[in-house]
């Protein structure tokens, strides 16, 4: 093992540098937009690591499968081949941990199914006995705020506001029962359920408290409720005033309270947490002067709990531009000749670097607003990307493939198994599938179980019964073979001989007009078996955090992990290519260049009277009722708020904010007005208007000039002919 560095605190600033001494006690470490936070919590690692602490005992928790990978990456940079040991993972995943160890304290085999979204809406539909996904998405909605919240079926249903509230706790017991009997759990569940371990089983408690020496949470800010109940029953095994951890976070950049963020975690920790040690990071790496000064005053009405202030010593920049449009149209037309402009003249003091496609980011509140912007990039021949896409493992060849591994892993999976016995088709029909489901139901067991059952063969025909049993014994064959298929290559010969043997590939033809279209997605599908086969030689990281070392793993083990990662890492960042992105899904990027576009109101901010009205109809027209519609409209605003400081702060070197004077709302144009964060950014007024056209038309003619004076001095220089 090699060793951690001799000073694991060199090049840091002084706050760092405390942020990362500081090992003996709870640590709250505010990390301002660009202040480097990733930074401080690799050194905290290898300060640790340094100080005694064996990497196995120490944790970081973050919350993107990405940020993870990335803090993964720059741990081994930093301290070497001992970064395999710390366990760094999102929280999800550390919850997949604790329950393969501990969940059979909660009646969970080891094997246990993770149900992707699409699986618990079936479910919800037949739990509540509606046809209609649209109503099932919105119980799932209620339902996932419910656990996040740490209510089970029977609180919730104590807790009901309103008769829809009461239907829904009914149907979420129904649900709890199926997932019971499928030995499946949810996302929400990834988080709930270790919470109940720990919290109703002492020496499950004990357990984990004893090998978590030190946790490091990355994103605090993004924490709900049943997060912290986490944290803190898993630090709290030190004497009082010695809970060994350090939260990183930034209370101005909590913009996901729409699923479940609490800034009250923030408050709770100088509470729960008395001795805590607070450290600011106020310096910022990555933007000018002038970007920070405007995100520093639109943040600035926000109610404070940590009061802090960006600074930053790269000189104060380009003045940020704002740029008004008549219409969506015509502001993507200036948005695509700003990055014209900047790509022909570059920035007075940034230089040439900074001019290549992927330097650029556009970023709006809405996904529906890309499609202007979109039809604008390809009339100009930029080429572009869409960030935050139909993630890899949305896709339904992708989702099949998955199906079919769930239900080698746990055959008590009816979702997985549903989907395997019917993709491709096999000669097992509805009416089939029907009856046995009503066989399952009546005796109590899964679909898998049931098929094997001796009374089934009362219901069905031989040959329905011979085709079911042939499946079952299939299923059971390529369990075996995938739980003795080791390394790389085996696993590939194994995946392709499967999907060989299952027609697979007949199956994405057959089922698509365009053979283009189904060449397309049976790429994808060689691409994922290649992905599987490289996790099981041990070339990838275990990006789930599950698996911490680069070991040699079963088909069948890798396969237990691929449901609880979103994306397949596609090389995008290696792409030349303007990023087109929600304000949401563009936290923790950055660009040299950014253009916040469509800043009116009612689209940032967002909507403020629909936050009062759904809070005033909740309670009547009471006086009540009026105070809660202010209060839903205030918090909502300071979460806008904070949405537009987290776009202003995405910029390193220029930011250009855009406003139309129409808009569309549905199929009319509407008249808008500029947003109130762009009054709040309190620009010098001199320098804030920009018209990115007029610029480019100029350029195009000092090049066109250029060009005629070169012409005409190459002309001169010629040599005239003697005429005689």
């Amino acid at each position: 093992m090699s060793s951690p560095p001799p000073n694991a605190s060199a090049g840091l600033n002084l706050a760092q540098q405390k942020a990362v001494n500081f090992m003996h006690g709870p640590c709250l470490v505010l990390a301002g937009a660009g202040s480097g936070k990733t930074r401080v919590i690799t050194h905290k690692i290898g300060r640790l690591i340094q100080a005694g602490l064996a990497p196995k005992r120490i944790a970081a928790i973050t919350f993107t499968n990405k940020a993870a990978a990335e803090m993964r990456e720059r741990a081994k940079g930093l301290i070497g081949r001992a970064a395999k040991e710390v366990v760094i993972c999102t929280f999800h995943a550390l919850g997949v941990r604790m329950l393969r160890q501990d969940g059979a304290a909660l009646g969970l085999k080891p094997n246990f199914s993770i149900l992707d979204s699409d699986d618990v809406t079936s479910i919800l539909k037949d739990a509540g006995g509606t046809v209609d996904a649209a109503t099932a998405r919105s119980w799932q909605w209620t339902i996932s705020r419910w656990k996040n919240q740490g209510l089970n079926a029977e609180r919730a249903a104590a807790l009901a506001a309103d008769d829809n509230e009461r239907i829904i706790a009914r149907v979420m017991a129904h649900y709890e029962e199926r997932l019971s009997a499928y030995q499946s759990v949810d996302f929400d569940d990834l988080i709930s359920l270790p919470l109940k371990l720990l919290q109703n089983h002492q020496e499950v408690r004990q357990k984990w408290q004893q090998q978590m020496g030190h946790v490091l949470v990355d994103e605090y800010q993004d924490t709900n409720a049943t997060q912290y109940e986490v944290l803190k029953l898993l630090v709290s095994g030190n004497p009082p005033g010695s809970a060994r951890f350090t939260a990183v976070g930034d209370d101005d950049q909590s913009i996901y309270g729409w699923r479940g963020a609490t800034l009250d975690n923030l408050k709770k920790l100088p509470l729960d947490f008395p001795a805590l040690k607070v450290i600011k990071l106020e310096q910022n790496y990555r933007s000018t002067s002038a970007i920070l000064r405007a995100a520093n005053n639109v943040i600035g009405p926000n109610p404070k709990l940590f009061p802090k202030k960006l600074w930053s010593d790269l000189g104060e920049g380009e003045p940020v531009r704002v740029v008004d449009a008549d219409s969506e149209e015509h502001e993507a037309e200036r948005t695509v000749a700003r990055i014209q402009s900047l790509r022909a003249s570059g920035l007075p003091h940034a230089g040439p670097q900074f001019q290549e496609f992927r330097h650029f980011a556009v970023l709006y509140r809405a996904n529906h607003q890309a499609k202007t912007f979109e039809k604008a990039l390809r009339k100009a021949a930029i080429p572009y990307k869409v960030s935050g896409g139909t993630s890899f493992f949305d896709r339904a060849e992708i989702k099949d493939l998955c199906g079919w591994f769930r239900l080698w892993i746990n055959n008590d999976d009816d979702p997985a198994f549903l989907r395997a016995v019917t993709v491709p088709k096999r000669g097992i029909g509805h009416q089939t599938l029907a009856q046995l489901g009503v066989f399952s139901k009546q005796y109590k067991l899964s679909l898998f179980e049931a098929l094997f059952s001796s009374s089934l063969g009362s219901l069905l025909s031989s040959k329905a019964l011979g085709s079911l049993h042939e499946f079952g014994r299939y299923v059971n064959d390529l369990e075996f073979r995938a739980r003795h298929t080791l390394g790389a290559e085996s696993a590939k010969a194994f995946l392709l001989e499967w999907l060989k043997d299952i027609g697979y590939e007949k199956h994405l033809y057959d089922g698509e007009d365009s053979d283009k279209v189904a060449a397309a997605r049976w790429t994808n599908v060689l691409d994922f078996c290649d992905w599987m086969a490289a996790r099981c030689g041990g070339e990838i990281d275990d990006a789930a955090g599950v698996a911490t070392s680069n070991e040699i793993k079963s088909l069948l083990e890798v396969a237990q992990t691929v449901s609880l990662l979103s994306t397949i890492s596609e090389r995008e960042q290696d792409m030349d290519v303007v990023t087109l992105s929600t304000l949401h899904a563009a936290k923790g990027l950055e660009w040299p260049h950014v253009m916040l576009v469509g800043v009116t109101e009612g689209m940032l901010p967002f909507k403020l009277k629909d936050s009062g009205d759904c809070a005033a109809a909740a309670l009547g027209g009471s006086e009540r009722a009026h105070e809660a519609a202010n209060e839903a409209t205030a918090t909502h605003l300071q979460e806008e708020r904070r949405l537009m400081y987290v776009g202003i702060t995405r910029a390193q070197r220029s930011l250009a904010v855009s406003w139309t004077r129409k808009r569309k709302k549905g199929r009319e144009l509407v008249a808008a007005l500029p947003s109130r964060f762009i009054a709040e950014m309190a620009l010098d007024q001199t320098t804030t208007r920009e018209d990115p056209r007029a610029k480019l038309k100029a350029l195009r003619a000092e090049f066109a000039q250029k060009a005629l004076d070169s012409a005409a001095a190459q002309a001169l220089a010629r040599p005239t002919a003697v005429m005689g």
